[in-house]
């Protein structure tokens, strides 16, 4: 770690203004996307059915929605998840089904046909009060996290600081729910879940970092703002990589194997953690720094004199 610290020399700080112009474009066009397209919500918002069917062989969403629709069987949307013999088809509320004997009525749709019949593995349904409750406590649920954390970034650092962070905390969770709104991944609960503990990742990495950089500028007297800013991110660099790294491999791995129930939680988590990393350090800590933070923001204060104390 300290061979790392002392060898890395990268200057972050004069890559912001390009790191600027990607962060306004993605924040612009997923905000515009999240607005004028919305997000694929789940059945644990909208409510409705949802069948997930396996298939001995491989076989076309094409085929699934001509069986369906000859056993009048209404569905919003029908996908390939994991394997091209695994599909979700997803029946909206107002659909005529019986919501007892559907698993047997998706079956017989596809007995006498010329294709495989499917084994229905599993069968979920949601009311719509239900959904609309979900929906209203977890937006209530981001609110009191970006809140809570909003404070909390607010009382511990200047407010120079405070701002950079919080442009931070704001950035990572826009940007993941502009992909999934661009790529119309379902939307559920367990992304939801994965959306706030992207948030509490990014700003425990970001006060790695300016931690760092109160210490320095209380040692490096002397040294320019960018410097201090420069020096303490190659600084806690090696503790990002290894942190998110590991981090990473785990989360691929569940993306990987974790199957489809995992997929949205795993992959909200894989954009959150890049994103994260690259916010803590060309977001909240330049933020900062073009605010004009200084050594005089934390210098320690004489109770006696009221003036700064330099730190040897």
């Amino acid at each position: 770690m300290d061979i790392f610290r002392k060898t890395l020399s990268i200057d972050f700080v004069a890559k912001r203004i390009p790191a600027y112009s990607f962060s306004g474009a993605a924040l612009i066009l997923s905000i515009l996307l999240l607005v004028f397209r919305g997000l694929n919500f789940g059945i644990d918002f909208t409510g409705g059915t949802l069948v997930e069917m396996g298939f001995p062989q491989r076989v076309e969403t094409t085929y699934v929605a001509q069986r369906l629709d000859k056993a009048a069987i209404a569905y919003s949307t029908i996908q390939h998840f994991g394997s091209d013999r695994d599909l979700l088809v997803r029946i909206p509320l107002k659909a005529q089904i019986d919501k007892i004997r559907i698993q047997d009525q998706v079956v017989d749709a596809f007995k006498g046909g010329d294709g495989p019949v499917p084994d229905v593995r599993r069968v979920e349904t949601v009311g719509a009060q239900v959904g609309e409750e979900l929906v209203e406590k977890g937006g209530i649920a981001v609110l009191i996290a970006l809140g809570g954390i909003a404070l909390y970034v607010w009382l511990r650092f200047e407010r120079r600081f405070a701002i950079g962070a919080l442009a931070a905390t704001l950035h990572d969770p826009i940007l993941i729910l502009g992909y999934f709104s661009l790529t119309w991944t379902e939307f559920d609960l367990t992304v939801l879940a994965s959306v706030l503990a992207v948030v509490g990742y990014s700003v425990n990495d970001t006060i790695v970092i300016f931690d760092r950089i109160r210490e320095n500028f209380r040692r490096m007297r002397r040294t320019a703002p960018k410097d201090v800013v420069n020096a303490s991110v190659n600084q806690t660099m090696s503790r990002s990589v290894i942190t998110s790294g590991t981090t990473l491999l785990v989360v691929i791995a569940m993306f990987i194997f974790g199957g489809p129930l995992l997929h949205g939680f795993s992959l909200a988590l894989i954009i959150g953690i890049l994103v994260g990393t690259y916010s803590s350090i060309y977001v909240a800590s330049t933020v900062a720094l073009d605010l004009g933070v200084s050594r005089l923001d934390v210098a320690l204060i004489d109770k006696e004199t009221g003036k700064p104390v330099d730190n040897a």
